[in-house]
């Protein structure tokens, strides 16, 4: 994700791109989008392949299992490990394999390097990375937006984004991904950053004692 000079560019341009999004900037002030510490993309898509479907206390805890049984967060670590061993640490039996087929795709290039995605498009991460087993387009675009830091991402399909769009766009009316990609256009290239914002939308609104 761009950093502060950056950030501040496309919270301009979005702000004079759309008055409806640029009343929610002036609410919620300065993006603060935050990427994760993880270099590589194996052990970011192992993380999010461990959290799927289950509350955040007993992933963190299955995942902390996981990384325990590896010298080294890498493919090469996971593929030496028993199945035994990983099943104890948690993982059902749907995400032993999609990690097995993660580690696979991983030596085999698929999922690349940091290096080597630095140098693919969105629309080719998403092609590579949704061919392990698990991993779908929300998954990928949620990688691009918070471990990559890809600054034009619109993940239309996302509940909190639908939400959003439809309290602040169709006064509470559902609406379609393919609505909020037409709309979305006018916040190109800056559609991580607008995203961001509609999330922000809906968190509570400070009460002016507690301000």
């Amino acid at each position: 994700m761009p950093h502060s000079a950056d950030d501040n560019a496309a919270v301009r341009v979005l702000s004079a791109s759309d008055p409806v999004l640029a009343r929610v900037i002036a609410r919620i002030g300065a993006c603060s989008l935050q990427l994760d510490d993880a270099s590589e993309l194996f052990p970011a898509v192992l993380r999010s392949i461990i959290f799927q479907q289950l509350h955040t206390k007993a992933a963190t805890a299955i995942h902390a299992r996981v990384i325990a049984l590896m010298p080294n967060a890498n493919a090469t670590a996971l593929q030496a490990l028993p199945d035994a061993s990983l099943c104890s640490a948690g993982l059902s039996r749907n995400k032993l394999l999609a990690l097995r087929d993660l580690a696979g795709r991983t030596s085999d290039g698929t999922v690349p390097t940091a290096a080597a995605a630095a140098e693919l498009s969105d629309d080719e991460l998403i092609a590579r990375l949704t061919k392990v087993r698990g991993v779908g387009l929300w998954t990928v675009q949620m990688l691009l937006i918070f471990h990559l830091g890809r600054p034009d991402v619109m993940p239309a399909g996302d509940f909190g984004i639908r939400k959003a769009f439809s309290l602040l766009y169709r006064r509470g009316r559902p609406v379609k991904p393919e609505a909020i990609l037409r709309h979305a256009r006018r916040w190109q290239p800056h559609r991580s950053v607008a995203s961001w914002y509609l999330w922000r939308s809906l968190d509570p609104v400070p009460s002016p004692e507690n301000s």
